[in-house]
């Protein structure tokens, strides 16, 4: 790619977005945008017609998301490396779209021109790029994961967790499962404990912080 300029396929529902970053890359003349889109779901089609290297796409998109548009790329288009930009580093997605998609890197939207340049040279030549505070949430969700295994709550205790949140109270919950109350009762006796929380607010909080609901 050093004799060739690295061309560039750009996708986000809010166009000044888009004119931002083609106002960062102004000057560096390695970069060619070849695809600018609004509508993500008619990216795969503009790809066809036009070989890119890098796709710049946004995470949050009404129609087809970030994550949903850079797997179906990477299926149809595996030569083409992704890069993807959102306004936060949701450390659990991220990881879903390196496990789905084979991203090559995430940053977030408030990069300036330097970190942006160095992302996509290090993509371009075949590295992956990685904001640091994207990485530190990639960290806090593993551990978080690591920490539900370890817990090693039920499908059952965890949809109890989801009915808990909403409110309901053991009659209500063992109506809507088909349980006794006592069996909702001992299950929230376990839920409980193996989270360690002592409240229904605590509970809740717990569930949050660990992505339950």
């Amino acid at each position: 790619m050093k004799n060739t300029k690295i061309r560039l396929g750009i996708v986000d529902d809010h166009q000044i977005v888009i004119d931002g970053l083609k106002s960062l890359l102004h000057g560096h003349d390695q970069f060619e945008v070849v695809i600018e889109c609004t509508q993500p779901l008619q990216m795969a089609d503009l790809i066809s017609k036009k070989n890119i290297d890098i796709l710049l796409t946004d995470v949050m998109m009404p129609g087809l998301n970030g994550a949903e548009l850079s797997k179906a790329v990477h299926q149809k288009f595996p030569e083409i490396k992704i890069l993807a930009l959102s306004m936060s580093g949701q450390g659990d997605l991220v990881n879903q779209m390196i496990e789905d998609a084979d991203i090559s890197g995430y940053v977030l939207k408030n990069i300036g021109k330097k970190e942006l340049v160095k992302a996509l040279e290090k993509i371009s030549a075949g590295g992956i790029y990685f904001s640091e505070e994207v990485l530190e949430e990639m960290t806090r969700a593993s551990e978080k994961k690591k920490e539900n295994e370890e817990v090693n709550l039920t499908a059952r205790e965890i949809e109890i967790i989801r009915l808990i949140e909403k409110e309901m109270s053991n009659k209500q919950i063992a109506e809507k499962l088909f349980l006794s109350e006592r069996t909702v009762e001992t299950h929230r006796k376990n839920i409980f404990r193996k989270t360690n929380t002592a409240s229904v607010i605590g509970l809740v909080k717990y569930a949050y912080e660990h992505k339950l609901i």
